[in-house]
């Protein structure tokens, strides 16, 4: 559901939104932009990007929206022809980057405002940055092996299986340090030589190729563990504690919390029988009031839980939105960062927290609205 923002006075506006013509990101945020009585944002296809063959207008708004979704971007960023593939994540990350450095060039030539910095998105877009920048900013995170100054490159299993020795992670989450959707992720336990098992979404196949599937499944062998890490590792691994989460109903549970513009607008739970609650893996959407009443029952502050999801966004100061992933402890009481996301607003029909800016409104309706307020303080300042 969206509405129209307040009425301005004088110019407004205008979009361009680089992203997938057609899907259904780029769909939502046209309502939008419909909806706040503004002029149909221009769509700039990644694909032109890519083939050096985007432009912009001066004065437009630019917003990147995610490149997924669509085979031949895929095969361009990837050099993949089935985009259920997972490997190729580090030539995805070279080329992706580089298309944004190529966005913010081409905007800043034009004389357009580009919604998303260029050097945020890269470190949004590599786990192991992200969480050296939150640990640094006293943002609350799983500890890491992986992060931070004069980190080991991981080769394979044997690598992992040390780390995790090394730092007192019997239990730990691996993922692709360029992954996104719970692509490549494996969540590890180990009980003592030879006892490794791992819960993943990640298909190996008999040529030893590996696939997304929309299945979570379990290895019990250390064999079938070592295997799929060994795959994975050329394209960079970050390593991280698994930490216990909160549950909802027998089942686990941690937070997508949006923050538009410095503030968190909106938040959705997750829910799950297995480690990874992404939705499109099976997780189901929880209860927020019983979120908040789990958390005022236990002593603890909703209000310091968004708070946090605040300061993880600060750390990305020159990107209007980004999307907060917090795990809350067992005790609802402490909360945790798992990870911020560039791409992380498909909330389809979610509407803003009560007592937000942005409430009544979905997660680009509050981006366009948050738009409009940047335009007419800016408005306000210089005819003072």
């Amino acid at each position: 559901m969206s509405r129209s923002p307040s009425s301005t006075v004088g110019p407004v506006p205008r979009f361009a939104v680089v992203g997938i013509p057609g899907n259904r990101r780029v769909t939502l945020f046209q309502e939008a932009v419909r909806a706040a009585g503004l002029p149909a944002a221009r769509v700039v296809p990644w694909s032109a990007v890519l083939r050096g063959e985007a432009t912009f207008r001066p004065g437009e708004t630019v917003r990147m929206d995610s490149p997924g979704e669509d085979a031949e971007v895929e095969r361009l960023l990837r050099a993949v022809d089935d985009p259920t593939r997972v490997e190729g994540t580090a030539l995805w990350y070279a080329r992706f980057t580089a298309a944004v450095r190529e966005v913010a060039r081409a905007a800043a030539a034009a004389g357009a405002e580009l919604l998303d910095d260029p050097g945020d998105v890269a470190v949004l877009f590599d786990k192991r940055l992200c969480h050296g920048v939150l640990d640094g900013a006293a943002v609350p995170v799983p500890a890491s092996a992986t992060s931070g100054a004069g980190v080991p490159v991981v080769r394979g299993w044997a690598d992992v299986r040390a780390l995790m020795a090394g730092h007192r992670m019997p239990r730990a989450f691996v993922k692709l340090a360029h992954g996104s959707s719970a692509s490549g992720v494996l969540a590890v336990e180990t009980a003592g030589p030879g006892r490794v098992r791992a819960t993943t979404s990640v298909e190996r196949d008999t040529a030893g190729r590996l696939f997304n599937s929309l299945r979570v499944r379990r290895c019990t062998t250390e064999r079938e563990v070592a295997a799929i890490v060994d795959a994975l590792a050329p394209d960079g691994l970050h390593i991280e504690r698994w930490l216990p989460k909160a549950s909802q109903h027998g089942r686990s549970a941690d937070l997508r919390v949006v923050v538009v513009a410095g503030r968190a607008t909106h938040a959705v739970v997750r829910t799950s029988r297995s480690p990874m609650t992404n939705l499109h893996l099976g997780g189901e959407r929880g209860s927020l009031d019983e979120v908040r009443a789990a958390v005022r029952a236990a002593g603890g502050s909703w209000a310091e839980a968004l708070a946090v999801c605040e300061r993880a966004a600060a750390c990305f100061p020159q990107t209007l939105c980004v999307a907060v992933d917090l795990l809350p402890a067992t005790d609802w009481r402490r909360f945790a960062v798992g990870e911020v996301n560039a791409f992380g607003d498909l909330l389809p029909r979610l509407t803003g927290l009560p007592g937000s800016d942005a409430e009544g409104l979905d997660t680009y309706a509050a981006q366009v609205a948050a738009v409009l307020n940047r335009a007419r303080n800016h408005r306000a300042t210089t005819t003072a």
